[in-house]
Order: structure tokens, then C-alpha cells, then sequence
């Protein structure tokens, strides 16, 4: 019975995990107001010298009403996850970078998970010590798949403002990947704490 608790936190941990990596994290689109867009293509047709095609483009303008459009349309959109990221940035040949997210995000948890599931089975003996003492040397690493999470966040974020530029409003919202990734954070440091490591016979 004393088993059931750390057993069932770890199994909840893994089952969040997996949705976590694969699910959306964070979802980027961005949306042009429909008026600045007109401007922006006068501006464009228009060389900054040439006041009389200015003026002939802003009068058409003003006869079509496209000064008076309103509204927003759609002109950026993207949606990642974890394992998402991992693919883009293998596929921008950043595999080092590629590598090391897959390894601290998925890799590294999921040992851990499954060597603290084999952990709290095995009776007391010289392999349960050396295991324990390995998922202590994990544990020095459980805050790097959540510094991971905010890369990535971040690695969008920036990856758009840089395509964008101003005439584009961006708007974030983060995916269900990303409250699965932290509910998998929580059950993981709950398992830890319910896990007591023998210590090591002297």
C-alpha cells in the first residue's frame, strides 16, 4: 500500500509527459490591420521623392475607401510542441541545439520516470543502492527540462518578432502541451519527494 502513492504519481507523470512533448506549446499568429496595410502598399508604390504619385495613390485610395477598411486579417501562423521544435531545428541543421533539447526534454525524464518505477520494486540490495544513486545524479538535472520549455517559448517568440517587424500585431497563447509539460513538472517533483533513497552502506 505504501508503494501505491509514489507508484501512481510516477505513472501520472509519464502519461502527462508524453502529451506534454507532443502536444502544442505555444501557438504564435499574427494578424495585419487591414487600413495599415493599404498605407503601407502606398508607401511601397510610392517613392519617398514622387509627391504627385503619392498624392494620386492616396486620393484612390480614399475613393475606394481602403483608408476606411476595417479589421484584420491573418498573416503569420505557428504552432509548436517540444518534439516539433526538436524536428525544425534538426531540419536547420542545428542538430547540436536539436540534440540537446530531445535529451534534457525527453530523454533524461523519461529515464528518470521509469528508473524511479524500477526503484521502488526492487528489494534492498547492492543494485538498488547504485541505482539510487544514479537517479540522484539525474535529480541534480530536474530543473533543465522546464528552462527547455522556456527556449522554446522564447526561440518562437523571437523567431516571429524577427519575420514580422512592426506592421504585424502578434498574439501568444500557449498550447495544451505546454499545461500538460507542467502538470508532468509537478507529478515529477511530487514522485521525487514520495521516493526515499537508501543511502549508501559504508
Amino acid at each position: 500500500m505504501r508503494l501505491l502513492l509514489p507508484f501512481t504519481t510516477i505513472l501520472i507523470a509519464l502519461a502527462l509527459l508524453i502529451p506534454g512533448v507532443t502536444q502544442p506549446v505555444l501557438s504564435l499568429e499574427g494578424k495585419i490591420d487591414k487600413s495599415k496595410l493599404a498605407q503601407t502598399g502606398i508607401e511601397m508604390l510610392a517613392d519617398e521623392g514622387d509627391r504627385n504619385t503619392r498624392n494620386m495613390l492616396m486620393m484612390a485610395s480614399s475613393m475606394l475607401g481602403l483608408d476606411k477598411l476595417e479589421g484584420e486579417i491573418s498573416a503569420y501562423k505557428k504552432t509548436r510542441s517540444i518534439w516539433g521544435t526538436v524536428n525544425e531545428l534538426a531540419n536547420n541543421k542545428n542538430y547540436l541545439v536539436a540534440v540537446l533539447v530531445a535529451f534534457f526534454s525527453i530523454v533524461i525524464p523519461t529515464l528518470k520516470l521509469l528508473m524511479q518505477l524500477l526503484y521502488i520494486f526492487l528489494p534492498v540490495n547492492k543494485f538498488k543502492q547504485l541505482l539510487g544513486q544514479v537517479i540522484q545524479g539525474l535529480s541534480k538535472w530536474s530543473m533543465v527540462d522546464v528552462f527547455v520549455i522556456a527556449l522554446i517559448v522564447s526561440y518562437l517568440a523571437g523567431n516571429a518578432e524577427g519575420q514580422m517587424g512592426e506592421l504585424i500585431n502578434m498574439h501568444a497563447e500557449f498550447g495544451a502541451g505546454f499545461w500538460y509539460f507542467t502538470g508532468y513538472c509537478l507529478f515529477a517533483i511530487a514522485a521525487s519527494n514520495l521516493i526515499k533513497i537508501e543511502p549508501k552502506n559504508s
